[in-house]
């Protein structure tokens, strides 16, 4: 996670993640950060539902505590960055409501463009537009709307890669902030699918101060 301030300074965060993925509800997930020493043993957890607020949690290691997240401050920065508390979440389908706009081309690639509007009275924003692609249904893009009807984050996706024949995922996510002029862009590497080692037991705020 690199964070670049208005003038283009930035920092450094090196983070690992976790994720279980569950077919009845929504997924759980982990993030762990392992660096700089301001952040190191920092732990957030999500845990999605198809149909009611998402469940979250951050362990502070200078604190030695873990603090539960209210729906009412979802708007929240995330570890300084620009992406919010809600944007940690995961996308779950049935969050929101949809009206397709248009067909078009991002970046050369055929595109549904989709409205969807979250379906939370908590949320930041008042609708998101997302660029889906065509063939693989991929997000490529997606924009943000606050309360008032302004656009005030883009959120690009790219470096996709398939694993395992199946499971497609962006290598880096850039979330651009057109109020502040800050972006934050996160690059994922090493991912492995089916880890023996994933135990739904680890996706507990209890165990989230053993995460180290």
């Amino acid at each position: 996670m690199t964070l670049f301030n208005k003038h283009g300074e930035t920092t450094t965060r090196q983070i690992r993640s976790k994720a279980l993925e569950i077919l009845e509800d929504g997924d759980k997930s982990l993030l762990i950060f392992d660096s700089p020493p301001d952040v190191k043993n920092t732990v957030f957890l999500n845990i999605a539902h198809k149909l009611r607020d998402d469940d979250q949690w951050i362990y502070l290691p200078a604190l030695k505590r873990v603090k539960r997240i209210a729906s009412s401050t979802k708007g929240g920065l995330f570890m300084g960055s620009e992406f919010s508390y809600e944007d940690m979440s995961t996308p779950v389908i049935e969050k929101y409501s949809y009206l397709f706009l248009r067909e078009e081309a991002h970046e050369n690639r055929p595109s549904f463009v989709v409205e969807r509007t979250p379906n939370d009275p908590y949320s930041l924003y008042s609708k998101q537009i997302v660029w889906i692609d065509q063939e693989h249904y991929i997000p490529w893009q997606i924009e943000y709307y606050d309360k008032a009807g302004t656009k005030t984050k883009t959120l690009t996706l790219k470096r996709y890669k398939k694993y395992l024949d199946k499971y497609w995922r962006s290598g880096e996510l850039t979330m651009s902030n057109h109020v502040n002029g800050k972006k934050t862009v996160l690059l994922w590497e090493n991912f492995n699918f089916k880890s023996p080692e994933i135990k739904d037991s680890d996706f507990s705020a209890d165990a989230m101060d053993k995460m180290q």
